[in-house]
């Protein structure tokens, strides 16, 4: 059916560019601790990482939505179409909030901050939650969706580790643009990048165990 085919092709993208996107940034940031890199181009690797990382911010926030349609196209899920319309419509806001923020750099707002986190750990409750029930058989959905629901939810944990981890970074990114050179600026960046890429590599391998699960699809172990 085109419509299938419609939905997983962007069930994929959503994967493609999730990772994708997360490469980019991983790569970029390597300029804001390279030596012989000024301010003014650390603030700009900054800035691009920023722009490059609503890519996969995007795509976390599209891939249940876009699965969940796919599951109840295929029969392996039974919620109906009006529950997934209400779903979809509840992460299309979700969205939108995400974008207003990254939009609004120069007056972020902390109730959508909060709306935002909010979010993240009522997603990851819920997919813990739900694949538990699934792979002890309350909930007869194929075991394969819970396997992808629970790496889902690793992936969202793990953002929140990572905001968690880069919280000195902004600071330090702002000492740089008032300042121009700062030794302390520069180690603080150092640090914070060096411990938060192997978690940024840690989504990596979550995203890829759960693609290997969505195109293995196995029912039970």
């Amino acid at each position: 059916m085109l419509i299938v085919a419609l939905l997983t092709l962007i069930h994929v993208l959503v994967f493609v560019y999730w990772l994708g996107g997360d490469l980019g940034a991983f790569y970029a940031s390597r300029y804001l601790t390279a030596e012989g890199v000024g301010p003014d181009r650390r603030l700009f690797a900054a800035k691009i990482i920023g722009d490059v990382d609503m890519a996969p911010r995007t795509a976390l926030i599209l891939t249940l939505p876009s699965g969940l349609a796919l599951a109840q196209l295929k029969g392996w899920v039974q919620i109906g179409w009006l529950s997934v319309l209400a779903i979809t419509a509840v992460f299309v806001l979700w969205l939108i909030i995400v974008w207003k923020r990254h939009l609004d750099h120069g007056a972020p707002s902390p109730l959508l901050a909060w709306i935002d986190t909010a979010l993240r750990w009522s997603l990851a409750a819920s997919l813990v939650i739900v694949s538990l029930l699934v792979m002890t058989g309350i909930v007869p959905w194929p075991v394969f969706l819970a396997m992808k629901g629970l790496a889902l939810a690793g992936c969202v944990l793990m953002g929140l580790l990572i905001r968690r981890t880069l919280t000195p970074l902004f600071p330090a990114l702002g000492a740089l643009a008032q300042g121009g050179t700062s030794l302390d600026a520069e180690r603080t960046i150092q640090i914070t990048l060096r411990k938060a890429r192997p978690q940024v590599q840690m989504i990596w391998a979550l995203l890829i165990l759960a693609a290997f699960f969505g195109l293995w699809a196995p029912t039970t172990f």
